[in-house]
């Protein structure tokens, strides 16, 4: 029965989600083709044959605790265990980068979308720690759920079959899950975020600064303060209006949204917050696209909606895929609810649902490791000490810090982990400084130059060093100041006996 428009209370419009697809599906396109990106120029200096921390190797210690390369398979899904080659751990990125400007394009079907998730979940299996972040979990159920939005072979920009409106729940509940948990693990976790204090220290002390870091970081305190409020506003507060009415939705969307954007421009968070904006983007339906997107797009999603199709097999599987994600969901969201809360958590080996949250605890201090080559006989004596510069991280104090997010540096990521621990508990930076004394190609990629371009140098060191930005306007026109703390590795060459064991003893030496 058609509703009487002469009533008083005619019956609303149900909300549609063509253009809410068409946003999710090519802001995906983009996230995997920075995701896809970073995996073709890193994973084979950090994972290749003689990367870092060699995936042959990874594989035999998993099959070796499983007994067979099956259960090691069941565990650690990933077709890189057919074949974890350097040609294949270059040949699977490539493709994936090529797939997902497809679909950035504007072309995408469930069987583009799923041989992306398979992909970079292979990716994220076999990266080891290099991707142990939450933000890559979070992708593997991002693009798990982008399948579903999607016929199995039109590959059109408004295909004939209705977005499933099952699959734009999932996605609010995936922001949803992500916000609560970033927030409740900041209440948990430091108490800088309680007393208001954390933001003090946040912008200079992240992974990654960039050239605005330092801006925000000298903003009045009170200012900072209303940071955190304004943080705890739009990670505890707005994630509750995600499934509201109309205008409910809108306001929470729009205050995620605008909040990732805020973290974009002030720091270098890799693509975590481009991703973070995916699932936020399902709070908006047609009607507001309608307002901002041209109109030859809204007239596309007309035309599609007025011939589209229903379709049993793919409604079928989209009601098994919400059944299955309900299930997936208990166990995080009793962790939200644990006073033990673990953050960026996967608790099903294809990491389809998961518990997330940043920040848990922030660093008062900024510890930064520097790799140093010299060419003198003696290192002890030797005052030609030369710095390896880092893609993203500071080194030179003059230096503002680049834009690189994004594109994430893993080397400069893992080693702002590193400087909180010693060489003991990250071995890999023995191999790294291994490679370094000889001039390796691919282990030279990682950084932004060669302070030895003819040859390499006879020894390698890691200075550890304290940074605090510089107040803006300073005489001496640096960007940072830092303190030498002394030595996290010493000089170290190519006949040191203690290296040499070592590496032979991880298997990084033949």
């Amino acid at each position: 029965m058609e509703p009487d428009d002469s009533s008083p209370h005619p019956t609303a419009p149900a909300d549609t989600y063509w253009l809410t697809r068409f946003m999710i599906l090519r802001w995906m396109g983009f996230v995997y083709v920075v995701a896809f990106y970073v995996a073709a120029r890193q994973l084979v200096p950090l994972v290749g044959a003689n990367g870092l921390t060699p995936a042959t190797l990874f594989f035999q210690e998993i099959k070796g605790q499983f007994g067979d390369s099956l259960s090691g398979f069941m565990t650690l899904p990933s077709i890189f265990w057919i074949d974890c080659s350097d040609t294949w751990l270059r040949v699977v990125p490539w493709i994936g980068v090529v797939l997902s400007c497809f679909v950035l394009a504007g072309y995408a079907n469930a069987m583009m979308m799923t041989v992306l998730w398979i992909f970079y979940l292979s990716i994220v299996q076999v990266g080891q720690t290099w991707y142990g972040y939450g933000w890559e979990i979070q992708m593997s159920e991002t693009g798990f759920l982008c399948i579903f939005l999607c016929p199995l072979l039109d590959a059109r920009p408004f295909p004939l079959r209705a977005p499933p409106w099952q699959i734009i729940f999932l996605f609010r509940w995936l922001i949803v899950r992500i916000m609560l948990g970033s927030a409740l693990i900041k209440l948990r976790g430091d108490s800088c975020w309680r007393d208001l204090t954390a933001l003090y220290y946040h912008f200079e002390t992240q992974p990654i600064p960039n050239p605005f870091s330092r801006w925000f970081h000298f903003l009045p305190h009170p200012v900072l303060q209303f940071g955190v409020i304004w943080t705890f506003v739009v990670e505890l507060i707005s994630p509750f209006f995600a499934f509201w009415p109309r205008w409910g939705r809108y306001t929470a969307g729009g205050l995620i949204i605008s909040f990732q954007f805020t973290l974009i421009v002030s720091g270098n968070l890799s693509f975590f917050n481009w991703l973070t904006i995916l699932p936020a983007l399902a709070c908006f339906d047609d009607r507001f696209w309608r307002w901002i997107m041209p109109t030859f797009l809204t007239s596309y999603a007309v035309e599609a909606q007025l011939a589209a199709k229903p379709s049993r097999p793919m409604n079928g599987v989209v009601w098994a895929v919400t059944a299955l994600v309900a299930v997936l969901s208990i166990q995080p969201a009793l962790n939200l609810l644990d006073p033990h809360q673990a953050m960026n958590t996967s608790y099903d080996p294809l990491h389809l649902v998961n518990t997330y949250g940043a920040f848990g605890s922030v660093g008062r201090e900024r510890p930064v490791i520097v790799f140093e080559g010299s060419d003198s006989a003696d290192p002890d004596t030797a005052t030609d000490w030369k710095e390896y510069p880092y893609v993203g991280s500071p080194w030179d104090p003059k230096l503002s810090p680049p834009f690189v997010a994004p594109y994430q540096p893993h080397l400069d990521w893992q080693l702002w982990f590193a400087a909180m621990a010693t060489y003991r508990d990250y071995p890999w930076t023995l191999n790294l400084v291994w490679k370094l004394l000889h001039n390796d190609p691919a282990m030279l990629s990682l950084f932004a130059g060669n302070p030895f371009p003819d040859h390499p140098p006879r020894y390698i060191r890691a200075v550890i060093y304290t940074y605090h930005f510089a107040k803006p306007g300073n005489p001496e026109h640096v960007y940072w100041t830092r303190d030498r703390l002394g030595l996290w590795l010493p000089a170290l060459s190519t006949d040191n006996t203690g290296l040499l064991s070592a590496l032979r003893d991880e298997g990084w030496l033949n």
